[in-house]
């Protein structure tokens, strides 16, 4: 941490009364944010430590596409890009449906620090690891999206926080990350202009059929993202972190990401058991929910997704110098070849198998986590 950094850091604990705090930092991520766990007088709490300017910026809720493509990709994508305030605010709603998020004792949204609670370290991808019951955390996540899904997407947030739009804009700049990032990465060459067009228009054509009835999307529902709280009740059992990018999307987006996981695989009975879990809950409050429409969208929100991963995934290695996420590029693919074959999506595996061939998919230099 720079010099004037940790200098910050210090006086915001201090002046939030956590100064004489044991810092123990926590491992990295894809992110620019940084956690410390604090530990005073028997409390313990978390310093979320998010360096301004550390990325491009996020836009005004009513920026147009093109303003939103000059910021860059964060705006592009409807990323927050640091900003705490939309941490805290999403941070609330959910904690206002009765869902566990960490309280915020104090924040400087200004420097970018905030001290939230403390949930623990019962990750799911950790407690599945030391032998937990799949089926009944995997339906336990089921139950939040269910609930989360109950009502329409918020306008607001906050009163100064308005829940962005999973729009065309977002989507596409997402799906550019293909032509953008991994072509070049697996097949030692730019894509064509005729190839970046083509797969726009094939993508557009699929997604705009999966924008009505948008719903809260937390937008990165997956096991490293997700603590169980056994002493918590019903929903509440659930504990969700990383959600500051949440969004205004599909209902099937969190449900895709969560059994569709690029870090671990789900089994499949687990996966189909989660996935008839939330349609039966759905069907409690929709009983107009039509089963087959679903499964498209799901195809199609689940493609792009693993779309956009592959590139980021790509990005990391050649931009950001992080080769670890190359690893999960062969499960990825995997996925993204599944959702390929939905007849909804034909047009799309056509250009798959024609631009990127099947070779050249996966970790195609080599390199490792």
């Amino acid at each position: 941490m720079p010099a004037d950094r940790a200098e910050a850091s210090e006086a915001f604990l201090a002046a939030s009364g956590w100064g004489t705090a044991r810092r123990t930092p926590l491992p990295g991520d894809a992110s620019t944010r940084h956690y410390e766990r604090l530990a005073m007088n028997g409390r313990t709490a978390m310093l979320m430590d998010q360096p301004q300017n550390a990325e491009t910026p996020h836009a005004p809720h009513d920026a147009t596409p093109e303003e939103r493509r000059a910021l860059g990709y964060n705006a592009v994508a409807r990323l927050a890009a640091g900003d705490v305030n939309r941490y805290v605010a999403v941070a609330n709603y959910l904690r206002k449906q009765g869902l566990s998020t960490p309280q915020v004792y104090a924040a400087d949204p200004k420097q970018g620090f905030a001290i939230i609670e403390d949930l623990g370290d019962n990750l799911y991808a950790d407690v599945l690891t030391r032998g937990a019951d799949e089926r009944a955390l995997y339906l336990a996540a089921a139950d939040v999206l269910a609930k989360l899904h109950e009502n329409p997407a918020p306008a607001q947030l906050a009163t100064d926080v308005p829940l962005h739009a999973y729009d065309e804009t977002a989507q596409m700049g997402e799906i550019d990350l293909v032509t953008d990032w991994f072509v070049p990465y697996a097949l030692g060459r730019q894509a064509t202009a005729d190839e970046v067009a083509e797969h726009r228009a094939l993508w557009k054509a699929v997604l705009d059929k999966t924008r009505s009835a948008p719903v809260f999307v937390h937008r990165d529902y997956h096991a490293q993202n997700l603590l169980w709280l056994a002493d918590r009740r019903d929903v509440a059992r659930v504990g969700l972190i990383d959600f500051q990018d949440a969004v205004a999307g599909s209902r099937a987006q969190d449900l895709m990401h969560l059994i569709e996981d690029a870090r671990r695989d789900v089994p499949a009975d687990i996966a189909a058991a989660t996935v008839a879990h939330y349609m039966a809950k759905t069907r409690e409050y929709r009983p107009d929910f039509n089963e087959d429409a679903f499964r498209a969208e799901m195809a199609a929100i689940s493609g792009q997704r693993n779309a956009r991963i592959v590139g980021i995934f790509a990005r990391l290695f050649q931009r950001d110098g992080k080769p670890r996420y190359l690893a999960f590029l062969p499960r990825v693919w995997g996925y993204l070849a599944n959702d390929l074959e939905h007849p909804a999506l034909a047009d799309l595996r056509a250009w798959y198998d024609r631009t990127i061939p099947r070779d050249r998919r996966g970790n195609p230099e080599g390199a490792s986590a």
